[in-house]
């Protein structure tokens, strides 16, 4: 590789299959009970050399911004990955957030779930 040619910098951070339980759900067997839900979160970062914590995404963030939304009623978890994914979109760097929410006693066989993306424009 010559000396004259820039590097591609591509960063993506990574939380995968954080379990948390939620208060989530549409039926009145639902509402008021915390649920199960299992999350993963791709973000990618503004491109470029990453060599200190203040120039990336802390993880701890990340889960907290999930469990703080835990916290709270929302009926679906459509909604749940829309507002993690805002969440994670506002934190410094981030251009792209993917968000996967599996919602494992969903269904009596099989597991439901739903994917977010959000990108700045």
């Amino acid at each position: 590789m010559s000396d004259e040619t820039p590097l591609r910098i591509a960063n993506r951070v990574r939380v995968r299959d954080l379990s948390l339980l939620a208060d989530v759900g549409i039926n009145p067997d639902e509402i008021g009970r915390r649920q199960p839900l299992v999350i993963s979160v791709v973000l990618d970062l503004v491109a470029g050399r990453i060599e200190t914590i203040d120039q990336t995404v802390d993880y701890r963030r990340i889960a907290r911004a999930a469990e703080q939304l835990a916290e709270v009623h929302t009926p679906l978890i459509e909604t749940f990955g829309q507002n993690l994914a805002a969440a994670c979109l506002a934190m410094p760097g981030v251009v792209r957030a993917h968000v996967t929410i599996e919602k494992p006693f969903a269904l009596m066989r099989g597991q439901a779930s739903v994917e977010v993306t959000m990108e700045q424009s």
